[in-house]
């Protein structure tokens, strides 16, 4: 009866542990997630940057190789492509628009992330909204995968 009950608390401590091993990881996760998002969203603002400083050069540098840019009229493919086609939007004094992250998710993996939020003229009117879909590099690194924008959506935003 004693080995039985010696099992039985050894079985019981091995459980007891790797339950609060799961929670302790499961709670990391959230903080890695959250720490992630905040990656992103400072990734995303630097990006929107290089409109409000006229720098294509810095805008192409978060690029993937393989980014893929949407519009309604057409889909760009590449860095090349997509970094060409937006150099007329670095041309001028004044940024003919300008974005903020409103939100950010990233998947649990690290892997991925989405942000999305508003799309302003020069004089600061909402005229849109995009959705981009980041990519963590080896390096630590995000780099824009996908790109969209659209119409400003007519829905309250999601709570945060």
């Amino acid at each position: 009866m004693r080995r039985r009950g010696r099992a039985c608390l050894r079985v019981g401590v091995t459980v007891a542990l790797a339950v609060a091993v799961c929670a302790g990881v499961a709670r990391a996760r959230a903080a890695d997630v959250n720490a992630l998002a905040t990656e992103v969203r400072e990734t995303e603002r630097a990006f929107a940057k290089t409109m409000a400083d006229r720098d294509h050069t810095a805008f192409a540098s978060f690029l993937a190789d393989e980014t893929v840019f949407l519009s309604e009229a057409r889909t760009l493919r590449g860095k090349a492509q997509v970094a060409d086609a937006w150099k007329r939007y670095y041309e001028g004094e004044k940024a003919p628009f300008s974005w903020e992250p409103e939100r950010v998710e990233v998947l649990d993996s690290g892997a991925l992330a989405l942000s999305s939020g508003p799309v302003y003229d020069p004089s600061g009117s909402r005229v849109g909204t995009f959705t981009s879909v980041w990519r963590r590099e080896p390096s630590g690194k995000w780099r824009i995968v996908f790109d969209m924008g659209c119409p400003p959506c007519r829905c309250e935003p999601a709570a945060k």
